[in-house]
């Protein structure tokens, strides 16, 4: 029988992060700076916390307190499903939240989403495109809506239905990074959703590609797997203009809520700006991948 452990996509990306090595520059050297410019506001990292959901399990009103923390990390707020009045009480704590909708089979419950979402206060709408099927095949089903794949056309349709800046998050090819970028995307976020396909390839191993194709154009997020500054320093070095931190940032949630998120965004830049220090990045936009160093995968 074949060992199931292999069609683990998230150990795939983990390792596949791992046998990434950095060379050191120290000769004028100077402290960094990892302010970052997205969708024209600046953070004060490229670290953004992910489009998590239904965070209440993990503490109570578990998404605002991502937000609180995230905005007084001077970090981005991706959001995922909720109610309607949670996303208003992020967006109250000073958090810029990007709100992510289902890929819902009913158009008409996307455009109330994005109308809802800019009433409410939201910095940006997008969708998760890699919902639309089950692993057998069929239209998805998630928390008993009905989800189905959208075309080029019914996506542009959203992106001018939004007042707001919309991210098309689940793109784990070049293909789609065109699709996105014709379509009139304002960013993308490469991402397996922590492991939705087995055997899915690592963002990183794709994302060299995909920049390409975007070309600077729109911003380009990295998601699965970021645990540490080291890990958004791979990234970035390979392309993508942030990075997005989801499971590292629940275990410090649940045990001291909104201090905790914060607490992790900002260790987590600051690994980062400790990585840049030793490969002589003075700022993100210093930050490329002639300082990395590939062993055998």
């Amino acid at each position: 029988m074949e060992n199931m452990q292999n069609k683990d996509s998230n150990r795939i990306t983990r390792e596949y992060f791992d046998s990434i090595l950095l060379e050191m520059r120290h000769i004028d050297g100077v402290k960094p700076d990892t302010a970052a410019e997205l969708f024209g506001e600046r953070f004060s990292m490229p670290i953004a916390t992910a489009a998590l959901s239904h965070l209440n399990g993990i503490c109570t009103e578990g998404m605002v307190k991502m937000a609180k923390g995230a905005a007084m990390a001077g970090a981005l707020c991706f959001s995922g499903m909720g109610e309607r009045e949670e996303l208003a009480d992020m967006c109250k704590t000073g958090a810029k939240v990007i709100k992510i909708i289902k890929p819902h089979a009913d158009n008409a419950l996307v455009l109330e989403k994005i109308r809802r979402a800019e009433e409410d206060g939201a910095f940006g709408v997008g969708m998760d495109i890699d919902h639309a099927f089950n692993g057998q095949g069929e239209y998805d089903t998630v928390c008993g809506l009905p989800m189905k794949p959208k075309s080029m056309e019914e996506l542009q349709g959203f992106v001018k239905a939004a007042g707001l800046p919309f991210v098309i998050k689940g793109v784990l090819s070049a293909v789609d990074a065109r699709k996105a970028l014709s379509i009139g995307a304002a960013g993308i976020v490469v991402s397996h959703h922590h492991g939705i396909m087995d055997y899915a390839a690592p963002p990183l191993m794709l994302l060299p590609e995909i920049v390409k194709v975007t070309g600077g154009r729109i911003p380009v997020f990295v998601d699965c797997c970021i645990e540490s500054g080291m890990d958004a320093f791979k990234a970035l070095a390979l392309g993508a203009d942030a990075v997005c931190v989801g499971r590292a940032i629940m275990e410090p949630l649940k045990e001291k809520g909104a201090e905790g998120v914060r607490e992790t965004l900002i260790g987590i830049d600051k690994e980062l700006k400790g990585v840049m220090a030793r490969t002589g990045c003075a700022n993100v936009a210093a930050i490329n991948d002639d300082v990395l160093w590939k062993k055998e995968f």
